[in-house]
């Protein structure tokens, strides 16, 4: 049987098709980026809320290529995408008015990818 090649997880397959798709037919890099990312052999992304925090203003956009993790204070109102959320991260995003939602709906959103911020 021939070793698998690329991401093995389903859910990781369908965002991964999703942001190649958005990404060529819209001439969207950032998808195309992220696409990459998440189609790495290598250990998946983990970001915490306070490098978020840092990094984002109000009101952007911020996709991660791989899990949010709740460790530090989130207090501007964003939308993160990402493949994965653990669930005190996911309650903490919309305590204070910000989304949580999957790659597979930003792209659905922002087919274009304007205004994306990526965060590792």
């Amino acid at each position: 049987m021939p070793k698998p090649s690329g991401p093995t997880s389903e859910e990781i397959r369908i965002a991964y098709r999703a942001l190649k798709k958005a990404g060529r037919e819209n001439q969207a890099r950032v998808w195309l980026a992220v696409a990459d990312k998440i189609s790495s052999p290598r250990r998946r992304v983990e970001v915490n809320l306070g490098k978020i925090e840092r990094l984002a203003s109000e009101g952007d956009f911020v996709v991660v290529p791989g899990k949010v993790l709740a460790f530090g204070d989130l207090t501007k109102s964003i939308t993160v995408a990402a493949l994965k959320f653990s669930v005190s991260a996911r309650k903490k995003i919309e305590r204070v008015g910000g989304r949580a939602i999957s790659l597979v709906e930003a792209v659905g959103e922002n087919p274009k990818g304007t205004g994306v911020r990526i965060v590792v």
